[in-house]
């Protein structure tokens, strides 16, 4: 749903639509995707406070008959809340899903709870740290807290089992809400008919074939040798010593681990460390890995050595040496680049605690730690050698990407009057 902006007191406008959930998408045009589908009655809400500004508002036949639609929810999980009462409760999902996604709320932890997931985040402003219950327009704040320490603790205690790492992948209506918000972008010059690649730093690379480089990896190196599962998903490759071990899921959701290394002490032992990868990875990235383990330098950790300050600063040095800023949050130091969009975190906390399933090390580039393009989570004692190869290729490497071929078209706006003006451009999903 979208609502184009002209004529005189165009700021104030755009204040009141922002302040009901519209999102500017250009100088004149905001829009609203919302994860409840309740957008034609907030829009409604917008219009009448316009109008109490002294603004003029329109509002096309097709928006005004959304607003006047009744209807429900089919199968709500609480029959006994009145129509009011839920949109109130879809509307706390929703402040929620949004401070997800600006970077407000940081989530550090999902886990399977039953047929939900539940998390466990930290409200970057206030400090305080919540834990989740829920999804799309069911999501709430199941308890608080006055650290991440004790939220974590508590989530770890509760949901030991089914805990992983950074937030939950996303919803369908995520995803819908997600691309509705971003679907109407201006038409960019015609690009070549074959672009030619261009060369990027290592972390926003294209991700190649990471099945190819596998097999590439093990006709190279014969000490290494190639398992088949029962199932054709996955693939295993495996030491000569068997103890250290290669996992790569093929068809795993991007936001998934499709590859886990482990190490062990012996062939029969507990695992010593373990490191996850996400299939989105650039393909530098996953070489640089893939050398270190084939190089020795997977096995330079003393087994049971704790991280010390000396280590982290080993795995850390090419980060200091190219300038990334760093910074210290209670038990989180980060590296980040100067834009932002990549960075390394080293998790005090979880290092202290070896059979915790967070992860000590995150390595990550996109739009947040929170919601990364890729990332790479290692457990406690992963050798330092390894996280400094990768953050060699992070802060120096260089890789090639395609540019995105093909341009979305910008969706036809009615022409409108020189007043402000509400109007609806599509509707982002079924409300039923």
């Amino acid at each position: 749903m979208t609502a184009v902006v002209t004529g005189t007191n165009q700021d104030l406008a755009r204040s009141v639509l922002t302040a009901y959930g519209f999102e500017s998408l250009d100088e004149h045009t905001l829009v609203m995707a919302r994860i409840d589908h309740e957008e034609p009655y907030w829009a409604e809400k917008a219009a009448q406070a316009l109008t109490s500004q002294g603004i003029t508002t329109e509002i096309t036949p097709r928006l005004r008959g959304a607003i006047d639609e009744e209807w429900e929810w089919a199968n709500y999980p609480m029959p006994w809340c009145t129509r009011e009462e839920v949109r109130e409760v879809s509307n706390e999902a929703q402040k929620i899903y949004d401070d997800i996604c600006h970077g407000r709320l940081l989530i550090h932890a999902h886990a399977e709870d039953g047929h939900t997931i539940v998390a466990v985040g930290t409200y970057l402003d206030s400090g305080k740290s919540v834990h989740l219950h829920g999804e799309n327009h069911l999501r709430q704040v199941a308890d608080t807290f006055d650290s991440p320490a004790q939220a974590l603790m508590s989530f770890e205690r509760a949901h030991e089992d089914t805990m992983r790492a950074g937030p939950a992948p996303t919803t369908d209506t995520e995803r819908q809400a997600a691309e509705a918000r971003t679907s109407l972008t201006t038409t960019p010059e015609p690009e070549p008919a074959t672009p030619e690649p261009e060369t990027v730093p290592a972390y926003t690379a294209d991700p190649g074939d990471h099945d190819a480089a596998l097999d590439q990896f093990l006709n190279t190196h014969g000490d290494w040798e190639k398992w088949r599962t029962w199932s054709d998903d996955t693939t295993h490759a495996i030491h000569e010593s068997q103890t250290l071990r290669i996992e790569r899921v093929h068809e795993a959701h991007p936001r998934e681990a499709a590859w886990t290394v482990a190490a062990y002490e012996t062939p029969v032992s507990d695992r010593m460390w373990h490191l996850t990868m996400a299939g989105t990875t650039p393909a530098p990235i996953l070489q640089t890995l893939l050398d270190s383990l084939a190089e020795g330098d997977a096995w330079e950790r003393a087994i049971g050595s704790p991280t010390t300050e000396k280590t982290v600063t080993q795995a850390t040095r090419p980060l200091t040496d190219a300038g990334w800023r760093h910074t210290v949050d209670g038990r989180w130091i980060r590296w980040e680049t100067a834009q932002g969009d990549a960075g390394v975190q080293f998790d005090a906390f979880a290092a202290q605690s070896p059979h915790s399933t967070l992860a000590t090390w995150t390595l990550w580039a996109g739009p947040s730690i929170s919601h990364p393009a890729w990332a790479i989570h290692a457990s406690p004692y992963t050798p330092a050698p390894v996280i400094a190869r990768l953050t060699e290729e992070l802060a120096h490497g260089t890789g090639t990407r395609q540019p995105a071929s093909g341009a979305r078209r910008q969706l036809p706006l009615t022409t409108a009057p020189p007043v402000p003006t509400a109007r609806s451009a599509s509707r982002t999903a079924p409300r039923r």
